[in-house]
């Protein structure tokens, strides 16, 4: 029984161009880019090159508006703590969307301590983000909105030129967190009109543990880590290397393939979706057209995602997601399917499917199989 991974949104593979690229800064080239001999020098021009890499993928003014940092997490605490503190005397309200991951939600969460204001703007049905709730809210105190490109639990992309348009007709900042979206659509921070973008070199095919945070030119942050003056001072401590130097050959790759491999998912995801839909009681979760083109959501009446997840993956050998990884052994319900209405005992019976370079249409037979005996085999054993 072959291996079918279906869980890409958790964890991806290092793509082995990447790591042909980047294994010299673990051995021959492991200069500190803060030196000033030759194999520090050698280090920073490594650097500036994966800085500039990273810039051309989203269309950046200029790479020196990339601040790397040891992953999207640290890059959303970053965004949005640093935005937040820094423009404190222009305002203390923030605005999220419901469905925000809770790297966003959280720091957005632990700034109320210091008399910040947060206010959660209401998504549809299908996750769009409510524009004219949106409207309502902003005021010029409004000196942070976070709003994602798209959701990683139901692939729902967002239409962030029309809500960039409306926070900067009334309130400060915009960020979005583009984690789940770069390298699968086209991002264009110019044209998007975004303030700070926060990238996962993982999501890309690159290695872990690296990230990075876009600032636009003009726009400015406060640092919440302290220590040397790396990153311009907005991220101290040695760059590594390694991850950054791979983060950006995976960024440069994901510019030249994304549009082609992006079409050969959707292809697949659409197969799988018009199928899996067949079965009795299963639904589409997120918007129909506008979502990842990698990405299929569903959720089943009567049976729980975890037994879902569990059975496809022992008796299968196909492994699915659940909702966010880093939310899912919490067993609570998701708090992006609460946010499109879903009732806690519908929001429990989610399966998620992303896909990724070694999924092909030979396998939609095999994984619509699964997905039937699976939904079969529970709603027998449950009790309702």
């Amino acid at each position: 029984m072959c291996k079918i991974n279906l869980d890409y949104q958790s964890a991806s593979p290092l793509d082995p161009r990447v790591a042909e690229f980047a294994e010299r800064f673990l051995s021959s080239d492991f200069g500190n880019p803060s030196a000033l001999h030759s194999r520090g020098l050698a280090a920073k021009t490594a650097l500036e090159e994966a800085r500039a890499k990273v810039a051309e993928l989203i269309n950046a003014e200029s790479p020196e508006s990339i601040v790397f940092t040891a992953g999207v997490t640290e890059a959303n605490n970053l965004a949005v703590r640093g935005a937040a503190l820094r423009s404190a005397a222009k305002g203390k309200k923030l605005l999220a969307s419901l469905i925000e991951h809770i790297s966003v939600l959280n720091p957005m969460k632990d700034l109320l301590k210091g008399g910040f204001d947060l206010t959660l703007v209401p998504v549809d049905s299908m996750g769009i983000i409510d524009l004219a709730a949106l409207e309502g809210l902003l005021s010029k105190e409004t000196v942070l909105t976070s709003v994602m490109y798209a959701n990683s639990e139901i692939g729902t992309i967002q239409p962030i030129k029309e809500v960039s348009d409306l926070v900067h007709e009334k309130g400060q900042f915009l960020h979005v967190d583009g984690a789940a979206a770069a390298g699968k659509i086209p991002i264009d921070v110019q044209k998007d009109g975004i303030d700070l973008l926060t990238l996962s070199s993982n999501d890309l095919y690159g290695p872990q543990g690296a990230g990075a945070l876009y600032v636009r030119p003009g726009v400015r942050i406060q640092p919440v880590l302290f220590g040397g003056g790396q990153e311009k001072g907005q991220r101290p401590g040695t760059e590594n290397l390694y991850a950054l130097a791979g983060f950006g050959e995976a960024a440069r790759l994901a510019k030249l393939e994304k549009a082609e491999e992006s079409l050969r998912l959707q292809a697949i995801r659409d197969g799988l979706i018009k199928e899996i839909l067949k079965i009795e009681e299963s639904y589409l979760t997120g918007h129909p057209t506008k979502r990842l083109p990698h990405h299929a959501s569903f959720r089943f009446s009567r049976i729980e995602g975890e037994s879902i997840l569990l059975t496809m993956d022992a008796m299968f050998n196909i492994q699915v997601s659940t909702g966010s990884a880093c939310s899912s052994r919490t067993l609570e319900p998701s708090h992006v399917l609460l946010a499109i209405g879903l009732r806690h005992e519908q929001a429990h019976g989610s399966m998620v499917m992303t896909l990724g370079p070694e999924n092909n249409p030979d396998q939609i037979a095999a994984i619509i199989h699964a997905t039937k005996k699976t939904v079969e085999r529970l709603r027998a054993l449950s009790p309702l």
